[in-house]
């Protein structure tokens, strides 16, 4: 699932130093700490955009609000960028928010053809299993679930490849070919 997904994680503290005119030595450069409530601003920030754009529904006709949206993940990349994301704490199920990914806002778009809504929409990761679940639901008997193995490529990259993939309704299931591999940042 490519995606500019929202994982968030904290706190984080950044240290950076000012750019001043020359002091002398006895006035040491004054340094800006940036805490965990900038981190949780951002995050607020980036909740905020995202929070009335249907998971991303919305933002694919408006390139204004998706360019706000991924200017403001960039932002929270960069508060992160020391940080690995990649370890045990990756191992959770996660509510997709917002997304980029077409296959997925189609099929979020379409539910209605199935006579429903699209539910929750899951990812189900494991680490130490080296797996990766995509969910996406259908009230009140339905769900489209991707299976992915995983590895871990860096401190905050997985690389994931699909393995199987199905669509099940109530008394009904639907194998479909797997197809697809990427990256999770």
């Amino acid at each position: 699932m490519s995606l500019a997904a929202l994982t968030l994680s904290s706190p984080l503290t950044v240290s950076t130093t000012t750019k001043q005119k020359p002091r002398p030595p006895h006035y040491p450069r004054p340094k800006i700490t940036c805490s965990s409530l900038t981190t949780q601003s951002a995050k607020q920030h980036l909740l905020n955009l995202i929070s009335d754009q249907e998971r991303g529904l919305k933002t694919q006709n408006d390139t204004n609000k998706r360019d706000s949206i991924i200017k403001a993940i960039d932002a929270m990349a960069v508060l992160g960028r020391n940080t690995v994301t990649t370890g045990d704490s990756l191992s959770a199920t996660w509510r997709l928010l917002w997304t980029t990914e077409k296959e997925q806002l189609f099929i979020i778009e379409k539910a209605y053809l199935f006579g429903t809504q699209a539910g929750d929409v899951l990812q189900v990761i494991d680490v130490d299993n080296k797996t990766l679940n995509n969910v996406i639901t259908f009230p009140p008997d339905g769900v489209f679930f991707v299976r992915s193995s995983i590895e871990i490529a860096s401190s905050q990259r997985v690389n994931f490849k699909f393995t199987s993939a199905v669509l099940r309704g109530k008394n009904w299931e639907f194998p479909l070919p797997p197809f697809g591999q990427g990256c999770n940042t």
